[in-house]
C-alpha cells in the first residue's frame, strides 16, 4: 500500500461510513476500479486503524453530548446532585442499543461471513437491501418524534436493525437510521441516535481488531503508510457527519436508495463483463 492508497481508501471510508450507501461496497469497488491488490495482512492494518479514524470522528464531533450522558450516569449511580435524567436514561438507551449487535456479533459473525464468501455479490445484495430499507423508512414513517421522545423500546428496536449491519456490504447507518424513522423519529434525531450508538459498537469492534493487530509481527514497520488514511477518514468522516446531520434535516434519504441502486447495477455489469 502506498500514501496516496492510504489516502483515496481513507476519503472513501470517511465518506461512505456514515453516508447511508455501505462502507465495504465502496472500499471494494474502489480498489477494483484502481485494480489496487493491497496484501491482506496490509489490507487488515489498514481497515483496523481506518475505522479508528472514523471512530475518532464520532468522538470529536459529539464529545459534548458524550461527557454530558457519561456524567449524568456516573452523578445518577451515585445519586448525586446535578444529574440530568434525560442524558442519564439516553446513556443506558445507547447501552442497551449496542447489545445485539455485539451478542449477534461474538456469536455468528464468522458463520455470516462464510455465507457470503463472494464479495462483490454480497456487495450487490446487501446495497439493494440498503435501497429498499431507506424507501421503506421514507415511506412508513410519519417523522413525529423528536429526539427526546426516545424510549427503550426504540433503542432495542434501533439495536435490532443494527444486526444487519453485521452482514458483508451492509451499510450501519443505513440499517441503524431505518429502524429510527420506523418508529417514527424524525430524520436527524434517528440519525443523531444512530451515530451515537454507533461510538460503543465501533469501540468495541476496534479493540477486538486491535488483539489481533498487535499479534502480526513488523506491524510496526506498516503504520506510516496508513497513519494518512487514518488522519484523513477522520477529517471526512466528521465533515459527513456534519453534513448529513443538516442535510435530513430538509431532504429525504430517496437520494441514497437510488444512489445504491445504481452502483449495484454497475457492480453487476462489472461481473458479468
Amino acid at each position: 500500500m502506498t500514501i496516496i492508497q492510504s489516502i483515496v481508501l481513507g476519503i472513501v471510508q470517511g465518506l461512505t461510513e456514515f453516508l447511508p450507501i455501505s462502507s465495504t461496497a465502496h472500499l471494494l469497488l474502489t480498489q477494483y476500479i484502481f485494480g489496487w491488490e493491497i496484501p491482506d495482512q496490509q489490507a487488515f492494518i489498514f481497515n483496523v486503524l481506518v475505522q479508528l479514524g472514523t471512530l475518532l470522528a464520532l468522538v470529536i464531533y459529539f464529545w459534548k453530548d458524550l461527557v454530558g450522558i457519561l456524567t449524568s450516569i456516573i452523578k445518577y449511580i451515585l445519586r448525586k446532585n446535578g444529574a440530568s435524567k434525560p442524558q442519564a436514561y439516553l446513556g443506558w438507551y445507547l447501552i442497551l442499543a449496542t447489545i445485539p449487535a455485539i451478542v449477534f456479533g461474538v456469536l455468528f459473525k464468522s458463520w455470516v461471513e462464510q455465507l457470503f464468501t463472494n464479495q462483490a455479490v454480497a456487495g450487490v445484495i446487501r446495497l439493494l437491501m440498503t435501497a429498499i430499507l431507506l424507501v421503506i423508512a421514507e415511506k412508513i414513517s410519519k417523522l413525529s418524534r423528536q429526539f427526546d421522545s426516545i424510549t427503550w423500546k426504540d433503542a432495542l428496536w434501533i439495536g435490532f436493525f443494527q444486526v444487519l449491519s453485521i452482514f458483508p456490504g451492509a451499510s450501519r447507518s443505513g440499517s441503524t437510521i431505518t429502524g429510527g424513522m420506523t418508529r417514527h423519529l424524525n430524520r436527524p434525531s434517528a440519525a443523531r441516535f444512530a451515530f451515537l450508538m454507533a461510538i460503543p459498537v465501533m469501540l468495541a469492534a476496534g479493540i477486538f481488531e486491535l488483539v489481533d493487530l498487535f499479534q502480526i509481527p513488523n506491524w510496526v514497520n506498516f503504520l506510516p503508510y496508513v497513519i494518512a488514511g487514518f488522519i484523513t477518514a477522520t477529517v471526512v468522516g466528521y465533515t459527513a457527519v456534519h453534513w448529513l446531520l443538516k442535510y435530513l434535516a430538509h431532504q429525504s434519504l430517496y437520494i441514497f436508495a437510488i444512489y445504491c441502486v445504481i452502483l449495484s447495477g454497475i457492480i453487476l455489469i462489472t461481473l458479468v463483463i
